[in-house]
């Protein structure tokens, strides 16, 4: 009996899938074991089998504690967490039920959840993944409520829409660190101390986030997605959802001494408010009020911290969002040093020189953008993460881009590019989305496939038009 039989298309993918392609660290550690490999046999070291085993183990070492780099962990780390402790707020809630109003059937409240979740997304990854997971099952709850059908998987999958336009975002890792004063030099001295004298210091978002490309194909990507989900929508199976309010009324409780504290609205909105007038004098004095420049990883965690304190008002219920959105964060903590080894391998072995003379032999200043971009979203499947993809991929992009001529700030924004679009082939970020909404991957994986299809037109319309 043939196994396949009786399935679905998505059925057979996921199986396919679940067949080929383990877990993200297991991944990371097969990834280790191939750098370990292509370092020790092809690698620019010198001596004995013994002496190049241990001058490969000591560069994987080296890497693997990088200073440098575990900041940038756990900047990301930070940044997805306080992302999704401010989804879990109540101002953000009431945005979602406002916004409900608007969702009347599956094509109009489809349309509606791809739209504000790319919005979100454009402003913080880890708000836009929860804000689109948790607007999503509202959604499922309102209609199950009414007795009323819908399409709840496209529903869903409109819902993780904002990790496909993330990185082009005011949080994107590559984005954000290169706009960071010094980073780039310092990435690419490690490989090539030559040409690290040459970058410029940063590169803001005037070049990156707000550049004339991606204003347009953000533009293109608001316009287009929610027009072509609506038609969908319009034409799709329907059924009643069975669900629940998963929100749990307040309990009121007494409170004496320390714990006051903890439960005050005053003390925890006036720490907030504190945090907030320190990023807004570093905005408006140490950065001379130039808000492209002020987007910093740092930065950005200041502000996101001191609007989940405003938000949860008190440091209890702060916290409380904290625990809930911790566990995001566990895959960044253990797979980021096991990629900046590999990095580190990388460096000392002369690899990043030699894929950097494969991609120039290859390209043009035409073609080098697109093929970018495709390298990008390949080793997405494999490194589902854009702060760690970066620190590999970075140094390789920023030499073959300098010696074919092309823009620095193009390059990078085809690695991003090339980063978030498969993600909606990428599971590993869809697990949060996946448990708020009770949703399938095999449910939801018919209409990310969609979006990979639109996303891939529009973001290759735009490296090859600009």
């Amino acid at each position: 009996m043939n196994y396949f039989s009786g399935m679905t298309f998505s059925d057979r993918f996921i199986n396919v899938v679940k067949a080929v392609l383990p877990a993200p660290f297991t991944i990371a550690v097969l990834l280790t074991v191939f750098t370990w490999c292509l370092a020790f046999f092809f690698g620019n070291y010198e001596g004995e089998l013994a002496q190049r085993f241990l001058a490969v183990a000591t560069s994987w070492e080296s890497g693997l504690w990088n200073n440098s780099l575990l900041v940038f962990a756990m900047q990301m780390m930070l940044m997805l967490a306080l992302g999704h402790i401010l989804a879990l707020s109540k101002p953000i809630d009431k945005l979602i039920q406002k916004a409900l109003f608007y969702c009347k059937d599956t094509a109009s409240s489809a349309a509606t959840v791809v739209f504000l979740t790319m919005l979100v997304g454009l402003f913080n990854w880890g708000l836009g993944l929860i804000f689109g997971a948790i607007f999503a099952r509202k959604v499922g709850e309102k209609f199950s409520k009414l007795n009323l059908p819908l399409n709840y998987p496209l529903v869903g999958a409109a819902g993780y829409a904002g990790l496909m336009v993330w990185h082009g975002g005011l949080s994107g890792s590559s984005l954000t660190k290169v706009a960071e004063a010094g980073h780039l030099k310092t990435l690419v001295a490690d490989f090539n101390s030559e040409l690290a004298s040459t970058l410029p210091n940063q590169i803001t978002f005037s070049e990156t986030v707000f550049s004339p490309m991606n204003s347009v194909v953000s533009i293109m990507l608001l316009s287009i997605i929610p027009l072509v989900i609506y038609r969908i929508g319009k034409y799709s199976n329907e059924s009643v959802p069975n669900l629940k309010s998963d929100i749990s009324a307040e309990t009121s409780f007494s409170t004496s001494g320390a714990e006051l504290l903890d439960y005050s609205k005053w003390v925890g909105s006036g720490f907030g408010f504190i945090v907030l007038i320190v990023a807004l004098l570093k905005l408006f004095v140490q950065n001379n009020g130039e808000l492209l420049s002020f987007f910093t990883p740092n930065n950005i965690n200041l502000l996101l911290l001191s609007l989940g304190l405003l938000f949860h008002q008190s440091f209890s219920a702060f916290l409380k969002a904290l625990e809930a959105a911790i566990g995001g964060v566990s895959g960044i903590l253990i797979q980021f040093p096991l990629y900046f080894g590999i990095m580190g391998m990388m460096k000392a072995s002369g690899l990043v020189d030699a894929f950097s003379q494969g991609m120039v032999s290859i390209s043009n200043e035409t073609t080098y953008p697109i093929f970018t971009f495709i390298s990008a979203g390949i080793v997405n499947i494999f490194v589902p993460s854009g702060g760690g993809q970066w620190a590999i991929q970075g140094p390789i992009i920023v030499q073959a881009a300098n010696e074919l001529g092309v823009p620095l700030s193009k390059s990078i924004m085809a690695l991003a590019y090339g980063d978030q679009l498969t993600n909606m082939l990428q599971p590993f970020w869809a697990l949060p989305l996946l448990g708020i909404t009770g949703l399938k991957a095999r449910e939801i994986l018919p209409y990310t496939l969609v979006l990979f299809v639109l996303g891939c037109t529009i973001f290759c319309a735009g490296l090859l038009l600009f």
